[in-house]
């Protein structure tokens, strides 16, 4: 599709969407600054943005663009002054009113695009809203982003500037008036990047207030006013573009990036601004309320709308899926092969071959949900970061891995027992033990998968959760009872082992087993297989209950206002 082509379609579904006429909001900064602890990212600075606005945010790196951008859009609290949305003072909350797209992708790539904003809508349009009203929201904002004939496309499979129109299409479900956007048009080749401030000035036409940040002069001349930041967030002009090439005395804006570095010093180009008397006033505050928020689908809805997305996007994600199908085949295989044909039965009154393999059994079930949980939150930050802005649930969201997985964590271990079972590995046991063991695995690999949640949600990326695999792992295996008995740990051993779930999961199938009456071997391990298992099964609840409140909490200050990417 050719631009003209793109911009005309575009600019005439908006031109006839009339009943969709969204009134602009008002943006005034006033003597806004943030520090960091001794670093100062942006210093004391006015301004204003009229109603209907495209007004973008330029400068060199580490100028403050993100942050000036993240303050005005009531993301990141200023460390002084205050911000207001149309004379009202900005807080912390929620606002559907506001749109607000990150550099990063806030959609799931394996889904198809139109999977993807049905889920989307359901989650942040009005309680009530029924599926056939959120469809046809769906339908319509994909028509008015020309991407109808892309709908069925996974999202990985779309164009640079088709995914950053997906990325848009996600926040206009709600019909914003303040719209947002952090460097919508960088990676772009300039065709697309042209595309897509087309698109942002139909908006505008529509009524909505559009705020960007940009690193590109050439899209600056789209918009109808340009704030330029020197170094260290001073600010250095704003105006219109042509205002801003007359002011720095230059023909191309991006030599105003060149002045801004090599000429004078920050405070100098800030000062020198502040006395031209160019500079826009906020208006005083308003004496009215804030709109109230619009109810959102409550915590139950979000977890069942969450756990069918999950679902969706294990089952189209390559990665994972060959981690949920790869590692328990290959742990199966492997234990298949290293115990012998009735390698639970005790050769000798000094044999501790059915003590190893039961271990094993107990890792393996903590191997599986560690794996399972490591990737879960940190590939959708962004995502996530965003819908919880939005209004989502923290405790829906974790809830709703877990039940995604769950299941699954109950099939591989059924799978692993069902097959040392056929191959001799776990003979002559009655259904009643086999149920025990199924049992005390799935609780188990629960627990563990609780700990790979709360890594997933610690780490900054994949590769991060790559590495805290063996990391933890390895205490499991070291200090979990079986190579060294607890009795003969030294103290800091015997501590660290009360933390671990693969102790008690081995102490919790070994008196499944009946381990202590088989062999006199297993004398040296004390008392850890006297008594039954409930105690066992108990401090594993726990455990799960604990790292998931752990992963809650971690996520809710991740994702908060003004919290560290």
């Amino acid at each position: 599709m050719t631009e003209a082509t793109f911009e005309t379609r575009t600019a005439d579904r908006f031109a006839t969407r009339t009943t969709d006429h969204v009134p602009g909001g008002r943006v005034d900064a006033v003597e806004v600054s943030r520090q960091v602890g001794e670093r100062r990212i942006l210093r004391e600075l006015s301004l204003a943005v009229e109603p209907g606005e495209l007004v973008a945010i330029a400068g060199g790196s580490g100028a403050g663009k993100s942050t000036l951008l993240e303050i005005l859009a009531g993301l990141r609290p200023p460390t002084t002054g205050e911000v207001r949305h149309d004379g009202v003072v900005r807080g912390t909350r929620t606002d559907s009113r506001i749109g607000y797209v990150p550099q990063e992708d806030i959609i799931h790539l394996e889904m198809s695009l139109r999977r993807t904003l049905r889920y989307a809508a359901r989650l942040r349009l009005p309680e009530g809203t029924s599926a056939a009203e959120a469809d046809r929201v769906v339908e319509e904002t994909m028509r008015d982003l020309d991407l109808a004939d892309r709908a069925e496309v996974p999202v990985r499979s779309l164009s640079g500037g088709q995914r950053k129109r997906a990325s848009i299409a996600v926040e206009l479900l709600t019909r914003p008036r303040l719209f947002f956007l952090d460097e919508p048009t960088s990676g772009l080749d300039p065709s697309t990047a042209a595309d897509v401030m087309r698109l942002l000035r139909r908006l505008t036409e529509r009524g909505v207030t559009v705020v960007l940040t940009t690193h590109e002069p050439t899209g600056i001349d789209r918009c109808d006013r340009v704030v330029f930041l020197a170094r260290d967030g001073h600010l250095a002009f704003t105006g219109s573009p042509t205002e801003a090439r007359h002011y720095f005395g230059v023909e191309n804006l991006e030599d105003v990036y060149d002045r801004l570095a090599r000429e004078d010093s920050p405070q100098t180009w800030a000062r020198r601004f502040a006395d031209s008397g160019r500079m826009s006033k906020p208006r005083p505050t308003s004496a009215q309320q804030a709109t109230p928020e619009i109810r959102r689908a409550g915590a139950v809805r979000q977890w069942w709308l969450l756990t069918r997305r999950n679902v969706d996007v294990l089952l189209r994600n390559r990665l994972t899926l060959a981690v949920l199908l790869g590692s328990p085949v290959l742990v199966t295989a492997m234990m298949a092969t290293l115990f012998q044909r009735d390698a639970l039965v005790p050769r000798s009154d000094a044999d501790l071959g059915p003590v190893q393999i039961v271990f094993w059994i107990a890792f393996a079930g903590f191997f599986f949900g560690l794996t399972y949980g490591l990737l879960q939150i940190v590939g959708e930050m962004a995502v996530f970061r965003r819908e919880r802005l939005a209004g989502l649930s923290v405790s829906a969201y974790v809830a709703s891995k877990v039940a995604a997985l769950l299941p699954v964590l109950a099939g591989v271990s059924a799978l692993l027992l069902g097959v040392l079972w056929a191959l001799g590995r776990l003979p002559g046991l009655g259904w009643d033990v086999f149920a025990l063991l199924f049992v005390t695995i799935v609780i188990e690999a629960t627990s563990a998968l609780a700990l790979g949640l709360l890594a997933s949600a610690a780490v900054s990326n994949a590769a991060q959760a790559a590495l805290a695999l063996p990391m933890l792992c390895f205490p499991q295996v070291l200090f979990g009872g079986a190579i060294v008995p607890v009795d003969g740990m030294t103290l800091p051993g015997r501590v660290m082992s009360l933390g671990l779930s693969n102790r008690f999961a081995f102490e919790a199938l070994g008196r499944d087993l009946d381990l202590e009456r088989q062999t006199a071997a297993v004398s040296v391990y004390g008392d850890t297989f006297h008594g039954g298992a409930g105690g066992s099964l108990l401090v594993l609840v726990s455990f799960t209950v604990a790292l998931v409140l752990a992963t809650i909490w971690v996520l809710d200050r991740r994702s908060r206002p003004g919290a560290s990417r």
